[in-house]
């Protein structure tokens, strides 16, 4: 077993990926992307878990009880206005990664701020499912990096 864990948080609405404007969010779902992001953790010997929640106050107490050593989140609607997940993001300090599949900066302009970005790791978009992948590779990259 990894001595790694990474955390991914789905933000609202990603539950209904793969029936939802697919043009923006690609045609997987939910559980395709999770099975790519665990693969790829066993290859990189990274112990992943993954929650998705609708509700912001349910993110909020998934970052307060961290157990893991970093966190890739996909805030989805809640990247342009949860002070809330911000300030949980900040109480924990743990190395994260923002993710979106779509390029938020050639959305509407409402989408083209996030309440995060200055505190993440980095920030992954336009990538679709891959997003995820390419944000586990970063941190794994940061964290045995980090440690050696």
């Amino acid at each position: 077993m990894s001595n790694l864990h990474i955390q991914i948080i789905h933000g609202p609405n990603l539950n209904m990926l793969g029936t939802r404007e697919p043009g923006h969010y690609g045609s997987q779902t939910l559980i395709d992307i999770d099975e790519s992001i665990i693969q790829l953790g066993d290859e990189l010997n990274v112990q992943i878990t993954s929650f998705q929640s609708n509700h912001e106050g349910e993110i909020v107490d998934k970052i307060q009880h961290l157990d893991a050593d970093a966190l890739i989140i996909n805030p989805a609607a809640y990247t342009h206005t949860s002070v809330a997940i911000r300030d949980a993001l900040l109480a924990v300090k743990v190395p994260f990664v923002e993710v979106h599949l779509s390029n938020i900066h050639k959305r509407e302009e409402f989408r083209h701020k996030s309440m995060m970005v200055d505190m993440a790791m980095g920030v992954i978009a336009g990538f679709g499912a891959q997003s995820y992948n390419l944000a586990l590779r970063g941190l794994h990259h940061y964290l045995t990096q980090s440690k050696s």
